[in-house]
Formats: structure tokens, sequence, C-alpha cells
């Protein structure tokens, strides 16, 4: 066996939930557990769901949020629970990203989450309060390819749009 083989981090899911405002995306943040922090609705994957299923029943339990989430993941962070003051220390996570565009909002299952939605610059500054740098700019990062993977398919949408249209002429 080789020594490439470092201690294995739990892994977890999240749902980026977005939506178009006019030619802005906003995207829909979740107050932590502890309510101190804000953060995209996430947990650990669910058995006999895939990985999207299970990113996409956090966004519907801790924001309410309902609509199309991407099979595929677009990205990997780093995440931690926990402060290394307390007992039970710091714990790190793999957070496994999903897109999920929301077409539908209800109140979500869990109290004290308070779902806002954010432009993507106060969502960088929203999910960076209160946390070290590395792990904040894990997750503004993925704020930022959210962005581009989001702008991508709608680009391409437009452009199999006017590609089926002229097809039909």
């Amino acid at each position: 066996m080789g020594g490439i083989s470092k201690v294995t981090l739990p892994l977890q899911v999240a749902a980026i939930c977005y939506r178009w405002r006019g030619t802005s995306v906003e995207f829909l943040l979740v107050n932590t557990n502890g309510g101190g922090k804000w953060t995209f609705p996430k947990g650990a994957p669910q058995p006999r769901l895939s990985h999207s299923q299970s990113a996409e029943r956090e966004a519907l339990e801790e924001a309410g949020a309902s609509g199309i989430i991407e099979p595929r993941h677009f990205r990997l962070y780093l995440h931690s629970k926990g402060v290394f003051w307390q007992r039970s220390g710091v714990q790190e996570y793999v957070v496994k990203a999903f897109l999920m565009e929301v077409r539908h909002l209800q109140p979500p299952d869990e109290a004290m989450r308070h779902p806002t939605w954010f432009g993507s610059e106060a969502a960088r500054q929203m999910l960076a309060k209160g946390r070290e740098v590395r792990y904040a700019a894990e997750l503004q990062a993925v704020i930022d390819h959210a962005l581009e993977s989001i702008r991508a398919a709608r680009i391409l949408a437009s452009r199999h749009a006017q590609g089926a249209g002229r097809a039909t002429l």
C-alpha cells in the first residue's frame, strides 16, 4: 500500500439553491443550526437516495425550496463544524455541491433556518462572516463556480433555442 491514503473525511451533500432575477442570480442561504452563520442547505447523504436526491431533500427540509436539481455535483468543497476550543473540536467534511434552480418556496421543516435570498456578492459576504479564512474562501469559491456554471448553461440553452428555431424555418 502506498503512503497516499490519508484520513477519509465524512461526506455531506449541499443544494446550491438559486434563482434568476432579471439578468442577475440570487442564492438562497439558511442559518446554521446554531443560528450564527449562513450556509447552503446540506447534510449527510441518505440511504436509498442518490447524492443529488439527498441534496434536494436537504433544500426542502432546511430552506423549504423545491425545483430542478442537477444530477451531478459541480464542485467539491471543504467545510468545518464546531470550534477548536470545544471538547468535540472541529470536524471537517467534504461537501458535494449540486446546483438547484428553485421553482417553489414553502416554510421549511426545520425552524430557525430563516431561508433568505442574497445577490451573489452579498452571498459571498454572508458565507464568510464568522468563518476562518480558508473555509470562507471555500464557500466563496462555490458561489463563483456556481455563477460560471449557471451562466454557461443559460448561454447554451439560448443557443440551443436559436438553433431549434432556425431548424423549423
